[in-house]
């Protein structure tokens, strides 16, 4: 059996998922570098024996980081928790198996907690924070750093663009009738496809995008040639590009550009009758058809939003 194997086979018979089960796993991995098997519990246990000794939250931190995650997994770092001690002695036991027949690279298996910790974040939720003493835009543009900073920790990931197409889609399916559009994947809409943009409303066609570029305008150039609309819908900081990019290709004043967090705003507003206190309740219905459509149309469930109210 392989130590991946071996490890894998441990993870799941002792149900390490959770951020305290990960925290202690990684710690204990790192305190027994350097030490002599067969390994005792008892060296690991702090005078009164109630707590792990050496877990802690700087501690768990440090060790993370060395592994290029910057997330938070947990404040304590599995030290007050009540399994920690007994999750401690079962990765022990298996350790000291494990050695018994080979010898352990313990880098290696460092680095599978590490892998798993990254996996945890990865399915996640994202959270959209409604904290009423903060504009919907403020709160959006907390959502939407969400999705860059998991973007930083998984090269090649879209979080961003994929949550601004859903969230467009989502308020789009409130504000018209069912049926009046069609909803893809995001990856579905970014390939190569016979549809003019993501969403074909009558003669209009709505692009999303988080990078405006030359081909974007090139398609906004084949819409206005069928007679239909082009807009775009954006982030707030790219919104000049895409003004700039469409005054260059000689389409000024013929492409709408709008930055989602107004759009998505002021249509919570309108919703709402610009009654605050039903601001909530109409994000609240925005995030449940998001996720709808994220369960639907897309195969991680990692892309879903939970909605917290303040």
């Amino acid at each position: 059996m392989s130590a991946i194997e071996r490890l894998n086979v441990f993870k799941t018979t002792n149900n390490i998922f959770s951020k305290g089960s990960l925290s202690v796993v990684i710690q204990v991995t790192r305190l027994v570098k350097g030490k002599e098997f067969p390994l005792r519990a008892d060296d690991f246990k702090t005078e009164k024996e109630g707590q792990v000794a050496g877990l802690g939250g700087g501690n768990l931190k440090k060790i993370l980081k060395d592994h290029g995650i910057t997330q938070q997994l947990s404040a304590e770092g599995g030290r007050t928790s009540r399994g920690s001690m007994g999750l401690m002695i079962k990765y022990l036991d298996f350790l000291n198996s494990w050695h018994e027949e080979e010898s352990i690279d313990l880098v290696q298996v460092e680095e599978f907690w590490a892998e798993q910790v990254r996996e945890y974040f990865r399915n996640q939720p994202f959270v959209l924070t409604a904290d009423t003493s903060k504009t919907i835009g403020a709160n959006l543009d907390e959502l939407f750093e969400q999705a860059r900073n998991r973007q930083r920790q998984n090269p090649g990931t879209q979080y961003l663009g994929t949550i601004l197409q859903h969230l467009v889609a989502a308020k789009l399916s409130i504000v018209l009738p069912e049926g009046s559009f069609e909803i893809h994947g995001a990856s579905v809409a970014d390939g190569p496809t016979d549809r003019n943009g993501d969403f074909v409303i009558n003669n209009t066609i709505i692009h999303c995008t988080t990078l405006p570029g030359a081909l974007l305008i090139e398609k906004c150039k084949t819409n206005l040639r069928s007679g239909c609309h082009p807009v775009i819908i954006t982030i707030f900081d790219r919104v000049h590009t895409a003004l700039n990019l469409a005054e260059d290709a000689g389409l000024a004043g013929r492409v709408e550009v709008w930055d989602v967090q107004q759009f998505l705003s002021a249509n919570v507003y309108g919703h709402s009758l610009f009654d605050t206190t039903r601001r909530n309740a109409t994000l609240t219905e925005i995030i449940n058809r998001y996720n709808n459509i994220v369960l639907t149309v897309e195969t991680d469930p990692s892309l879903r939003i939970e909605f917290e109210a303040r």
